[in-house]
């Protein structure tokens, strides 16, 4: 697909012991947020439990209903719950990777969840293999577990072990670790990867997105702040600041595809970002037509937002099929065209004869951008005006998406006018950057935007750092 794919999803629990027993009901409400973060990773789900006297856990390839159903759950009893869905960054990967990760060391069970991409990681995984480690997986999480315990093995508890080792992690992200006693939250110093906080009653809950909030009945609280360690347990709630230097630079992208439009991030909410993304480029960017239609999902908002601006109406031009799980891998051309006519089709009576605005989120790789092009022709578009919500993406992500380097990027090596005939569209223009902050006027941290500017907010290498992390 013509899309970065984000880093994941996590969610946590905590409910309060010796208040009856809660069964498996806190599995359940895990269950049912990552459902609601499964945009966020469908290469694989797992959550993990504890009563107080162990950790159990199930994970496993697929989307969320694929690896749980009503038995597993039923097995998975205790006061406290984490749980990820995780997007896999490179084809044939191995289900080793599915989080959680869950250790045993010096008496004490620890599982843990992470959401992101640290640009250090070999460099520290080249470390603890030196010091003896073996490493099971290829991912991050376990680069990030390994430093926890060492770390442990000198310090008083495994929150200030946390607060210790993220000065060494640079990169993206978001994190949770479930123990018998309690949940540690720890975002970032830079905020890359979003993380909040909920109450349902007296259970703290966390999430990557209050969509996930939502979907349990909690009450959103407040963001887990850059560089902070929350602990919540039975007994009680607990905030640290790392030592870890600052610069937010919450990435752009969750506004531009990765979030659900219901969330709000940091004070922004993703459905009004994508909206006001739209007026941006009608204003800038106006087009002689008689329709604005949206490619689904997040190029909706932004259309509407185009549509009002410009007064052209607005009309639902394609048909989404919204019960497709995992997709394989099409070698094919006619396989691929194949099956982004099954995700998507034209509504042809909208298009037919009409010179038509078509609103996306992005150009990235640019491939799905000239085929969904190509069928609102085949539709009978007399005229189709492509507008990007988003600046031309010339430059790759190190922080926890899926684009390895500039070759893939058309927007690094063509001008816009190559890239208009390239997508077979009649005219083509994209938000410009100067317009980006007008996009995110509730935002409360700084932002990352290097994917637009090459502009990154720590010191990277040029070139892939990424394993298979996710």
């Amino acid at each position: 697909m013509d899309k970065p794919r984000e880093a994941c999803g996590v969610f946590g629990i905590v409910s309060e012991a010796g208040r009856g027993d809660i069964g498996y009901r806190l599995a359940v409400d895990t269950y049912h947020a990552l459902y609601a973060l499964q945009h966020r990773g469908q290469t694989s789900a797992g959550i993990a439990v504890t009563d107080g006297d162990t950790v159990r856990y199930k994970k496993g390839d697929g989307l969320v209903q694929e690896v749980f159903e009503s038995e597993s759950l039923k097995g998975l009893t205790g006061h406290m719950a984490i749980g990820h869905v995780r997007y896999a960054a490179q084809r044939g990967t191995s289900g080793v990777n599915a989080q959680p990760l869950v250790v045993e060391t010096l008496g004490e069970q620890i599982a843990l969840v992470f959401n992101g991409n640290l640009t250090n990681a070999g460099q520290l995984r080249i470390e603890t293999e030196n010091q003896g480690g073996i490493f099971q997986t290829t991912g991050d999480a376990e680069v990030i577990l390994y430093a926890i315990v060492r770390k442990l093995l000198n310090t008083r508890s495994l929150e200030t072990a946390v607060l210790e080792v993220m000065p060494m992690l640079k990169g993206a992200y978001s994190i949770l670790i479930l123990t018998k006693k309690k949940v540690i939250a720890a975002r970032d110093p830079h905020g890359f990867r979003p993380l909040c906080i909920g109450k349902r009653g007296s259970e703290t809950v966390f999430a990557s997105e209050s969509c996930a909030l939502d979907a349990v009945d909690a009450t959103f609280e407040r963001d887990v702040q850059p560089g902070e360690v929350v602990v919540a347990s039975p007994d009680g709630f607990m905030s640290y600041t790392s030592r870890a230097e600052k610069r937010c630079a919450l990435c752009a992208f969750e506004f531009v595809y990765f979030a659900r439009p219901d969330s709000v991030i940091d004070g922004q909410s993703v459905e009004i970002s994508r909206y006001l993304a739209g007026q941006c480029l009608a204003r800038r960017n106006p087009a002689d037509a008689d329709v604005v239609i949206g490619i689904p999902d997040s190029g909706l908002s932004s259309a509407l937002g185009y549509a009002q601006e410009s007064g052209i109406p607005y009309a639902i031009g394609f048909v989404k099929n919204r019960y497709i799980g995992r997709t394989f891998i099409q070698e094919a051309q006619w396989l691929r065209e194949r099956s982004l006519k099954i995700k998507i089709n034209v509504l042809a009576p909208v298009v037919k004869g009409k010179r038509v605005v078509m609103v996306d989120d992005s150009i990235v790789r640019g491939t799905t951008t000239e085929r969904v092009v190509s069928l609102v022709r085949e539709s009978g578009a007399a005229e189709v005006h492509l507008r990007i919500s988003s600046p031309p993406y010339m430059h790759p992500c190190y922080f926890g998406t899926d684009i390895p380097n500039r070759d893939q990027l058309p927007a690094s090596r063509y001008t816009v006018g190559e890239m208009t005939k390239m997508v077979g569209a009649d005219s083509l223009a994209f938000l410009s950057l100067k317009d980006l902050p007008d996009t995110m006027p509730d935002l409360r941290i700084g932002w990352c935007d290097a994917c637009f500017t090459g502009e990154y907010p720590v010191p990277v290498a040029m070139e892939k750092t990424k394993g298979d992390f996710l």
